[in-house]
């Protein structure tokens, strides 16, 4: 009696799972979101905002025209610089004014003559600020860039004693610092949160507005069953997304090389739609509409993705802040996610995400199904 009872609720939510797939199939902003997250954002992310300097627009004011001054010059090239553009003191203020260069070197005159004698010299660097990045990043480069041709032009000159100590910089898991291989991979998992908390959320205020929701009222279904359905089926498809999307987008196109277990990795990715399908329904049961459910995920989404270390590591955040941010299941999957593809680690070193995520998903699920109880007795 009791195995009958529980074949006909596996049935139930087997059933109940694929009516949401066959509407989520038949909403077409639905499907252009999926494929807009999983493939053109998450190119974008991994090709559009790189860390390292790229293609900076650089002029040079060359009062000295000397050798030291012509290999400095030289030393700016692509990619990091575009081709300096060499203009008169004149054209320099101009040329800012107008948005026209980031960077102009002022090269005074005497240069060289001033450096061979060991006398103080001075190179005016122009700097752009309000092109942030590039301006905080290539002053860096500019200043790295004359003190190593100096200081190679010199030993032409002088004798130059090496240091006793060579620092040797070894970089693990992204030997190049190519930004591609941090940004696609962290949007995918910033955008299994998102898909999943939308997709559920939408489904629910879908019958909602349709009135289908009363439908499943008289049927032979408990709230239990309609929960776990929608949470199986949405899941399922935020997985097969960024499966296609890790195999296909980064792999593929990007050509980001993925070490770790990817079973692993997407067995924690399981766990932690568990928590967020939950969250989505639960949000659901809080809006009225869409555009009511749309403003509940900007005020959830901006504190999970920003804190959980997705942009920035939590250690740089205030220590309340990383506190609070444990009980938020984004933290514990950003980890999970950073260890497993970009550290090959297995799950001996995963375990505590793991453990988490499961209680985290528990605990929302708990209190989600209870949320989804009332609100369909309001209904009824």
């Amino acid at each position: 009696m009791a195995s009958n009872r529980m074949s006909r609720k596996l049935i139930n939510i087997y059933r109940l799972g694929i009516k949401e797939l066959w509407s989520l199939w038949r909403d077409p902003v639905m499907m252009v979101l999926i494929v807009f997250t999983f493939t053109f954002s998450v190119y974008t992310a991994g090709t559009s905002m790189p860390d390292t300097l790229n293609k900076a627009p650089i002029a040079i004011v060359d009062e000295d025209d000397s050798p030291l001054s012509q290999r400095i010059i030289s030393a700016f090239y692509l990619p990091y610089f575009m081709p300096p553009q060499m203009i008169s003191l004149q054209e320099m203020d101009s040329g800012m004014d107008a948005g026209l260069y980031t960077f102009v070197l002022n090269i005074p005159p005497n240069l060289q003559r001033d450096v061979l004698a060991g006398r103080d010299a001075e190179i005016q660097l122009n700097v752009d600020a309000t092109r942030m990045s590039q301006a905080f990043t290539g002053s860096g480069y500019v200043q790295q860039i004359i003190q190593s041709e100096v200081s190679e032009f010199l030993q032409r000159y002088r004798s130059n004693t090496e240091l006793p100590v060579n620092l040797a910089v070894r970089a693990r898991f992204n030997p190049a610092l190519d930004q591609s291989w941090f940004g696609s991979l962290m949007q995918i998992i910033n955008q299994i949160t998102m898909v999943a908390i939308i997709l559920t959320g939408a489904a629910l205020i879908r019958e909602r507005e349709h009135g289908t929701i009363e439908h499943l009222l008289v049927m032979p279904v408990t709230p239990a069953e309609i929960m776990v359905a929608k949470v199986w089926s949405m899941g399922l498809v935020v997985l097969i997304a960024a499966a296609l999307s890790l195999n296909g987008m980064v792999r593929g196109i990007l050509n980001v090389p993925v070490e770790g277990s990817l079973p692993l990795f997407f067995a924690g990715a399981a766990l932690h739609l568990f928590a967020t399908t939950s969250m989505g329904i639960f949000m659901a049961t809080l809006a009225r509409s869409m555009p009511q459910f749309g403003l509940l995920m900007v005020l959830v989404m901006m504190p999970l993705q920003m804190l959980s270390g997705a942009t920035t590591p939590r250690e740089s955040m205030p220590e309340f802040v990383q506190n609070i941010m444990l009980i938020a299941p984004t933290t514990h999957f950003v980890e999970m996610g950073q260890a497993i593809l970009y550290r090959s680690a297995g799950f001996d070193v995963v375990w505590p995400q793991f453990l988490a995520l499961a209680i985290i998903g528990s605990v929302l699920f708990i209190y989600s199904l209870e949320r989804f109880r009332k609100a369909i007795m309001q209904m009824a």
